[in-house]
């Protein structure tokens, strides 16, 4: 039997990593931030970084679950609603005996993480559009986050979210170290569980993957809720961060953790990608942000920026649809 040529040439793998989208997004990244600390002597400096690094962990949060969905060929326009379900819901669910504040946010995880199955419920069962039903559930939420908060802020403080938004372990923020578990967390169910490939299947063709014994179904109810629960997780980072939710706060990690997942290199149209794309992505994301505030540019340049990476990407994924 013959050995393929990529096992037989490690440099064919060299090459198909330097090609891919994930190492290009590395390599602006890099060339983003050497830049920028020339031009900029304060950008380049170490506590600037970390700042942006805290700044994306949220979004690379949020962008988990997001990743996950893509992958199963659908999308989530609903966790920026849920972001902010979190940051207003932990001080609501706050009660007397919590006096860490873990229970207020078990509780709203555990809703976040519902809201999430509701949505796969709606995908799977109902046969809604990814896109409808997600949208239909933000609408709502957005309806019920306004009769109960209205446009006050909330404010909460508990020893869990005083760590999250102010304790620096060995000098990394919570929030970053928060992330780099979450991470390793979804790369390792991505890439070493059966479900995992379940989900890779599931997006690259539903039939297919039901015709094998997969249950198409259940896979799907699982993805929605797991990006439920890290939006909601994404919204209790938020809420330590801020000190205090209210109504439009995740609102900006909508169109954020779709851009981070597409500049990451996974196909929107389901099948392929990879949460470890989706990181430097978040990161570019925060950077362009940070570069837009240091020139002092109109803050609508950001969403002209966002939206034209999308829609460049898109384009590209409208090549790969041909080629299949």
């Amino acid at each position: 039997m013959s050995t393929p040529a990529t096992e037989r040439f490690p440099g064919f793998r060299i090459m198909n990593v330097l090609r891919s989208r994930a190492f290009l997004t590395v390599a602006i990244v890099a060339a983003v931030w050497v830049i920028a600390g020339l031009l900029k002597p304060g950008f380049g400096a170490y506590g600037h970084l970390r700042y942006l690094l805290e700044l994306a962990a949220v979004i690379g949060i949020v962008a988990i679950g997001q990743t996950l969905v893509v992958i199963a060929g659908g999308i989530d326009l609903s966790v920026g609603a849920i972001v902010t379900v979190s940051a207003v819901g932990v001080p609501l669910a706050s009660f007397a005996g919590d006096t860490s504040g873990i229970g207020a946010i078990a509780i709203v995880l555990a809703a976040a993480t519902g809201i999430g199955f509701l949505n796969g419920l709606g995908v799977a069962f109902l046969r809604v559009h990814p896109m409808i039903m997600t949208l239909a559930m933000a609408t709502f939420l957005q309806g019920v986050l306004i009769l109960i908060a209205g446009g006050t802020a909330i404010s909460a403080g508990s020893p869990v979210l005083s760590w999250l938004g102010n304790a620096r372990p060995i000098g990394i923020p919570a929030g970053v170290v928060l992330w780099i578990f979450a991470a390793a967390a979804a790369l390792l169910l991505m890439h070493t569980t059966p479900f995992g490939a379940r989900v890779y299947a599931l997006g690259a063709n539903p039939l297919a993957a039901a015709l094998s014994g997969i249950n198409t179904r259940a896979t799907t109810i699982a993805v929605y809720a797991i990006c439920g629960f890290f939006a909601g997780l994404a919204g209790v980072l938020v809420l330590g961060m801020n000190g205090q939710g209210y109504v439009g706060i995740g609102d900006p990690y909508l169109l954020a953790s779709i851009a981070a997942v597409v500049l990451g290199g996974t196909s929107i149209l389901g099948g392929s990608g990879t949460y470890a794309g989706t990181i430097p992505g978040a990161v570019l994301l925060v950077t362009i942000t940070a570069l837009i505030t240091v020139v002092n540019a109109s803050p609508g340049w950001r969403s002209i920026l966002f939206g034209s990476l999308i829609l460049v990407l898109l384009l590209f994924s409208g090549r790969e649809a041909a080629r299949r």
